[in-house]
């Protein structure tokens, strides 16, 4: 390095060193305690402006990491990330408070945010605006967020949280089976009746108990009867006979002639 580098790499370190110090003069935050720190990311929570929030939250929890004031803005990051569509970070959030805090009485609020991230990347908003129906989704974020909102149902059932979560978990369940069966009616379209027959099964076996049952057996004792696979077929017959005597697939698959 000659004399002439030599002096222009001090130059650059000195405006580097000056910087530094001007931005620590212009940070009114600077001697700020914790409760002030955390008041004014509140603030910025609750006026929607989360960008600025998750900063003003994850500089509160740098500068004090310890104390009820950062184990409540950890809290919040998660929630902020949840609300700015980070649904990666919200979860990640949350699960590093859950790992640093697993006996917090609020803990049960960082598995709720879990489910709520997912929840809402299962429904998307671009396919929101699109129309798209959410059985025509990739299962993924529902399944993870059904798994979330499980767990904070099984682990804290009296948790003010449960009772929205429950009634999530019924919409996951009933979006998961009609995207099995939407599945299944593609697979009958192309003739893969196996296919079709194994994810109607899928339906009856995981999502019993949802509107997707009657077309889950209709489809097996069709596919089956394709398939000639008589027994199979008039397994799913029966028993869609007995539970869903009004059920047009009745007679569908009654009338169908199979082709030796």
């Amino acid at each position: 390095m000659n004399l002439r580098q030599i002096s222009l790499f001090l130059i650059l370190t000195l405006l580097l060193g000056a910087c530094a110090s001007l931005d620590e003069q212009n940070d009114e935050t600077k001697n700020w305690p914790a409760s002030r720190l955390y008041e004014r990311a509140k603030e910025k929570l609750n006026n929607s402006d989360y960008e600025k929030a998750i900063k003003d939250l994850e500089d509160l929890v740098s500068r004090y990491p310890f104390g009820p004031y950062a184990q409540q803005a950890q809290l919040d990051i998660a929630y902020a990330y949840y609300k700015y569509d980070e649904a990666d970070s919200a979860v990640a959030a949350a699960d590093h408070f859950i790992k640093l805090y697993p006996r917090h009485p609020n803990v049960d609020y960082a598995y709720y945010v879990k489910g709520l991230a997912g929840f809402n990347r299962s429904i998307g908003t671009l396919e929101r605006k699109l129309g798209q129906e959410a059985s025509e989704r990739d299962p993924r974020a529902a399944r993870e967020s059904l798994q979330h909102f499980s767990q904070l149902v099984k682990l804290f059932p009296d948790s003010k949280y449960a009772q929205d979560a429950a009634q999530r978990i019924l919409y996951l369940y009933n979006n998961l089976a009609s995207y099995e069966m939407h599945v299944a009616h593609y697979y009958m379209k192309r003739g893969a009746y196996l296919a079709a027959a194994n994810r109607a099964k899928y339906v009856i076996e995981n999502y019993p108990t949802t509107p997707a049952t009657p077309d889950a057996l209709g489809i097996m004792a069709k596919a089956y009867k394709l398939l000639g696979m008589n027994d199979l077929s008039n397994d799913a017959l029966r028993v869609l006979e007995l539970n869903y005597p009004q059920d047009p697939m009745l007679t569908d698959v009654k009338n169908l002639k199979v082709k030796n």
